[in-house]
């Protein structure tokens, strides 16, 4: 019984894991999903995936960083994953919040010259 239970959950893992992709493509064909963000997702669930089918990688790995509770590297590399995130999408929105700025101010300059040519 010990042995069949790793085994439900790593099958649940890599079905999760496939279903995410999916999603993800689905997200990309309806045009709901930028290419340059659908390459990271996919990334997260390839690395996702590969440690659900390698089951000793993990420990394998956080053994090699001296890392003594391998669930602690998942949430480490999750946690870094979302700061490099949030910092792109900071630059994003800086860049967004700029353009915005120049539009409206060319608007309200194309609405003064209309107003002057009446």
């Amino acid at each position: 019984m010990e042995n069949v239970v790793p085994y439900k959950i790593q099958i649940i893992s890599i079905i999760g894991a496939v279903l995410f992709m999916f999603l993800v493509f689905r997200l990309i064909v309806k045009r709901k999903l930028k290419i340059e963000y659908a390459i990271l997702w996919m990334l997260c669930t390839f690395v996702l995936l590969v440690f659900a089918i390698w089951r000793n990688g993990l420990d394998l790995i956080a053994h090699m960083l001296g890392v003594f509770y391998a669930p602690a590297l998942i949430f480490l590399g999750a946690i870094f994953a979302i700061v490099i995130f949030l910092v792109h999408m900071s630059v994003v929105n800086t860049k967004q919040e700029q353009q915005i700025k120049d539009l409206a101010q060319q608007l309200a300059l194309l609405k003064e010259e209309l107003g002057k040519n009446k």
